[in-house]
């Protein structure tokens, strides 16, 4: 673990970023990939340690994925070739969220038992919802009762499938998970919420896209059921959107330096919840461009505070909470009470280390308010949370002095964040950032 001193801006921020492809998009193209019925060409795929992980699980599954030299140099495309669903494996989850939750509908269809585990701070991520579901549809999954990782699904090579009522209050991935794998199941799948509201519900609308994308029949008319027909899986060949979750921070640039960052290819249509930060940063007083060639933000000489409520993009509290401690008047970030089951306690972390650098941050149940005070250098833990270091950095640029613990957690999501963030300031440029090319690290596989 390498701790890092982030970079401090001596004047506005200028840059072009183009970022790599979407986490959410390119795991689930690869799950409904593994389970289509001809090879699959995912385009510009992300390759970051959460869909190396998901790679690597659907390998061990029985599935082909390999390198085709794609049209971007940067980045070659995947081709997954499906093979019969193969037991007797073991899935390592690492810390994400969308294998640990994913993959076990997938591997009841498997011929043998499938042992998923992961990091140490995975133990501490909810998956009852997930285990319960599945027990209720036929499953055999041996827990010792915890809830949580390690566990073993007893693979039958089929499931009935059928109606299941999940409480998804803690997170949209528990719904996402089953409809993926729905369709290959003997009656199709029916999944009822019942519960508090589905926090990053976009998440949900985005599989029911892809599921779409490859043929299958999904009835999202109630507000709270879903409903998946018994259907081949086609296969695909598309690209993957930029993601925009990642794009925040880098677009905090140019609020809090009052500088201009551009972001090429922004979707005209997405259902990534990312999308949200153009109208947060707008809020918040910058000018915010959204054109055919992409997203422009330039800042203003005042970042204004904001009452938002992103019970639906969660992903993007750490920037907008960064960028709240450095604006002008105070912030109440509302509705986001799931982020306590991710990678950390994000209220906790996020209210912790920006307080142990001076600043005021009051975390609630569900929410967080930050009052802005003048914050100085120090040492910000991240606690392996990739959105944290991603939050430190908008910091350091306006804070001198702000050491980012375990910086390489950002690979997470994002290889090579170190490389780009630093481009960003090329100091020889005056401070003045140049383009930020979409690296995508020297992961290949």
């Amino acid at each position: 673990m390498t701790d890092w001193l982030s970079p401090h801006a001596a004047g506005p921020v200028t840059a072009t970023v183009a970022l790599p492809g979407s986490k959410s998009l390119t795991n689930r193209y690869l799950v409904l990939a593994a389970l289509a019925n001809g090879p699959s060409r995912l385009r510009r795929p992300l390759r970051s340690r959460d869909t190396m992980l998901m790679a690597a699980a659907l390998r061990s599954l029985g599935s082909s994925v390999t390198d085709l030299p794609g049209n971007d140099r940067d980045c070659d495309d995947w081709l997954i070739t499906p093979g019969s669903l193969t037991g007797s494996t073991s899935v390592d989850c690492g810390l994400a969220g969308t294998v640990m939750r994913f993959l076990p509908p997938v591997a009841a269809l498997a011929d043998g038992p499938v042992t998923f585990y992961g990091d140490a701070r995975a133990g501490r991520r909810p998956m009852a919802p997930v285990i319960d579901a599945l027990r209720a549809l036929g499953a055999r999954i041996n827990d010792d009762g915890r809830g949580t990782l390690p566990f073993t699904v007893e693979g039958s090579r089929r499931m009935p499938g059928g109606p299941v009522t999940v409480d998804a209050s803690g997170s949209s991935q528990f719904i996402s998970g089953l409809l993926l794998a729905g369709a290959r199941y003997d009656q199709g799948i029916t999944v009822h919420h019942h519960g508090k509201p589905v926090p990053s519900e976009p998440h949900i609308q985005m599989t029911v896209e892809v599921l779409r994308d490859a043929g299958v029949i999904v009835d999202d008319y109630e507000t709270t059921t879903w409903r998946v027909e018994p259907s081949e899986v086609q296969s695909l060949d598309v690209e993957v959107e930029p993601d925009l979750s990642n794009a925040a921070a880098f677009l905090a640039a140019a609020v809090v330096t009052g500088g201009t960052v551009q972001v090429p290819g922004w979707p005209q249509h997405t259902t990534q919840a990312g999308d949200a930060i153009r109208d947060i940063l707008d809020a918040m007083g910058a000018d915010v461009l959204f054109e055919r060639s992409g997203l422009t933000v330039t800042g203003s000489e005042q970042i204004s505070g904001l009452d938002v409520d992103l019970h639906d993009a969660g992903e993007l509290t750490p920037v907008v909470v960064a960028i709240a401690a450095l604006a002008d008047s105070p912030s109440l970030i509302r509705g986001i009470g799931h982020l306590r089951g991710h990678e950390t306690d994000r209220l906790v972390a996020l209210s912790t280390e920006i307080n142990a650098l001076g600043g005021s941050v009051e975390a609630t149940a569900d929410s967080l308010r930050i009052t802005p005070k003048l914050l100085q250098g120090g040492l910000f833990h991240t606690y392996d949370d990739h959105r944290m270091a991603m939050a430190a950095a908008v910091l350091g640029l306006r804070v001198p002095g702000v050491v980012i613990e375990n910086v390489e957690t950002t690979d997470k999501t994002l290889p090579g964040f170190v490389a780009r963030w630093t481009r960003l300031l090329d100091n020889d440029n005056g401070g003045q950032g140049g383009d930020v090319q979409a690296d995508n690290g020297p992961e290949r596989g």
